[in-house]
């Protein structure tokens, strides 16, 4: 493997962290206004010197209970119709590692940790999927490549049709739409459109609470 300071990836965020600002805590360290969880940061607290919009074949559901929000978490299933909305950052290798880490609830900077994370991403890279372990977030997906850096993220090793699916937490998903408006420019009526139709969001969210939540998210800021 390449330095982990100089070799650059792009981390593909599909939820909350589709928001900058929600990015940030994990990059910096801290507790969010609100949250119940404080992140210890990366090692290396530069901001991602790019971010762009990306589309990933496949969607996102909603299942298991997330420490920092209650309710349902986003993980990504290539194996769904459609596509999933998201967010591309361009980081270096130790911070996606490091970023990887707080996902996973293990110790940022551990050797073992560094060592085990940079053989999957490899893996990843090559095979297109590698997995770190059984747990959330352990399991690392390469979908393809953007300015001959490989693009990365993190899901769940099961499929959502594997999965009880469980509807997100109101302020998880007001989150998710400020990302998704912050990176792809989206109305609010797209953005509503696109979670209700998320598994976990449609068994539990009726649609016009869906709108009306999207819609006081916005303008929220």
């Amino acid at each position: 493997m390449a330095d982990t300071e100089e070799r650059l990836v792009w981390y593909v965020a599909y939820g909350s962290n589709m928001r900058a600002a929600r990015l940030a805590w994990y990059i910096g360290g801290g507790c969010p206004p609100g949250g119940r969880r404080t992140y210890p940061g990366c090692r290396d607290r530069r901001p991602p010197s790019r971010s762009v919009p990306v589309s990933l074949p496949g969607g996102i559901y909603f299942a298991g209970e997330s420490g920092a929000w209650t309710g349902g978490m986003a993980f990504y299933d290539p194996q769904l119709p459609g596509v999933a909305a998201a967010r591309a950052y361009l980081v270096t290798l130790e911070q996606f590692t490091d970023i990887a880490a707080q996902e996973m609830y293990r110790p940022a900077g551990h050797a073992d940790l560094i060592a085990a994370t940079g053989a999957a991403i490899d893996a990843a890279v090559a095979d297109g999927r590698a997995t770190l372990g059984p747990g959330r977030y352990e399991t690392l997906v390469c979908p393809g490549h953007r300015a001959e850096a490989p693009m990365l993220t993190f899901t769940a090793p099961e499929p959502a049709s594997a999965v009880r699916c469980r509807p997100p937490a109101p302020v998880y998903l007001g989150m998710i739409a400020r990302g998704l408006h912050e990176s792809h420019g989206w109305p609010a009526e797209r953005i509503a459109g696109y979670l209700a139709q998320r598994p976990g969001v449609a068994d539990g969210w009726p649609p016009d609470a869906v709108v009306a939540l999207v819609t006081e998210a916005l303008a929220a800021g």
